[in-house]
């Protein structure tokens, strides 16, 4: 078949509800990896779908264990040839907790429900239904041709929502089983849901908790108000201290010396657009002069997730006894994450506040990671889009949120570079997880037409 037949095949794949009916499957396991009791489901995810689907396509099997791990990996290979280029391929078969209550009448998180040609369901997004649409464009593809034209591993994990533990160890401990030239991957949203879009990393993510215990047990506000220290009107100055009023960050070993001139360009134009039920920009937050896609792809940001003092739900007049913030800090390549924490000591003592008390919330820390913008493979892979979907794709020197992208670009010592099948208002990780069903059509023609391009012969070499 030709490239074009190929791609018309499989969006035939599409309108007979082929892909759906097989997304719907998956969907239907609860494989919450937060949730002990769902542990026998993300084994039986690998072993009934993951593993027969690989194997009908030629793959080789290995299902791995990790003492550190919440559930197995699936690592399937395809080799073609010692002399062809090596593709691996990445995702998540476990999902975020179904949150079952609180979705729209009618729906539920463990059943695909199609309305007016959107599908929702937990997983049909993060990370279900973007893997899915991968292996099936190499379906297509080796059915079309009987090869792909490369040789292709994947790995599925089933823990990426708990912070992918074990996937380091595991990657460090196979490095040679896993080695490959290139990640191509699907994972996130795109720059908006009708833009198809290719970024090349991911902001890292560290989050941590600010504490003030300042005694035991609160006292009458009216008896020791003014001579008692308030932890929360403490808490709140420090807190205050970190950013401006409008969110410009002060810690300047929390934001790179510059934007970059190709992060620049390649942002030069992207309009960030959550659809109609997304959030409305608020123009005057954050580093000034930086657009939007600038700020989210290009700089860094802090959060301020939760805070708490005394009892919120039932308040009483009394001086609290402590106080508490989940914080995080999302950053791009170039910040030295082994002094985050630090900087912020030093910050915290400079202005006065050595009371507060620092300590990283969870042990995993996403690192920073970016592919350079001008390398061919980036050409490549936007050329392919391109030519597959008749729209100019964007390019995001890295994702907003943040993945185990270092895993695979600094241990594994990969090029990488993510596809998204999503779109920005998407409900990730919320109630009423959904994607429009046009999308995954075009992003099966966008897979499918990339990895004809791969095989044929004219990727640039690794």
């Amino acid at each position: 078949m030709s490239r074009e037949q190929i791609i018309a095949d499989v969006h035939r794949q599409f309108d007979s509800g082929a892909f759906k009916d097989h997304l719907s499957r998956l969907v239907a396991m609860p494989t919450e990896s937060q949730n002990p009791e769902r542990a026998p489901i993300l084994d039986e995810y690998i072993a009934r779908e993951m593993k027969p689907l690989f194997e009908e396509m030629g793959f080789a099997c290995t299902v791995l264990h990790h003492p550190m791990a919440k559930g197995p990996f699936l690592f399937a290979e395809r080799h073609e040839g010692d002399h062809l280029p090596t593709i691996f391929g990445y995702g998540h078969g476990d999902v975020i907790r179904g949150l079952d209550r609180e979705w729209k009448e009618g729906l539920t998180p463990w059943g695909l429900n199609d309305r007016n040609g959107t599908w929702y369901g937990r997983g049909v997004v993060d990370n279900k239904g973007q893997h899915l649409v991968n292996i099936t464009a190499l379906r297509a593809v080796l059915k079309a041709q009987g090869k792909l034209g490369f040789n292709a591993k994947y790995l599925i994990e089933m823990g990426e929502e708990m912070g992918s533990p074990g996937l380091k160890e595991l990657c460090q401990e196979r490095a040679d089983l896993f080695r490959s030239d290139i990640l191509i991957a699907s994972d996130g949203p795109r720059l908006n849901a009708e833009r198809p879009t290719l970024f090349l990393g991911a902001r890292g993510g560290i989050t941590f908790d600010l504490s003030i215990h300042a005694r035991e047990g609160g006292h009458h506000s009216g008896n020791w108000g003014g001579i008692l220290s308030d932890p929360a009107i403490q808490l709140a100055h420090a807190l205050a201290s970190i950013t401006s009023p409008t969110g410009q960050i002060r810690i300047h070993e929390w934001v790179p010396k510059h934007l970059p001139d190709n992060v620049r360009r390649v942002l030069e134009g992207c309009e960030i657009d959550g659809g109609a039920d997304g959030p409305v920009i608020d123009p005057a937050w954050g580093e000034p002069g930086l657009t939007p896609a600038e700020q989210v792809f290009g700089w860094c940001s802090f959060d301020v997730l939760a805070m708490k003092a005394g009892n919120p739900d039932t308040p009483v007049n009394a001086v609290p006894p402590s106080a508490w913030a989940r914080c995080q800090l999302r950053f791009v390549v170039g910040i030295d994450v082994d002094d985050i924490l630090p900087a912020l000591r030093r910050h915290l003592d400079r202005h006065g506040f050595s009371m507060v008390k620092i300590e990283k919330a969870r042990d995993e820390v996403f690192h920073a990671t970016r592919l350079d913008p001008d390398d061919d493979w980036v050409r490549f892979v936007y050329t392919s889009l391109q030519t597959t979907s008749g729209k100019k794709p964007a390019i995001l020197p890295n994702l907003g949120g943040s993945l185990p992208n270092d895993i695979f670009a600094d241990i594994l010592h990969m090029k990488t570079i993510w596809v998204p099948h999503s779109y920005p208002g998407c409900s990730q990780h919320a109630p009423n997880e959904h994607v429009p069903s046009k999308l995954f059509r075009e992003a099966l023609g966008i897979m499918a037409g990339l990895y004809w391009d791969i095989g044929s012969g004219k990727a640039p070499p690794v």
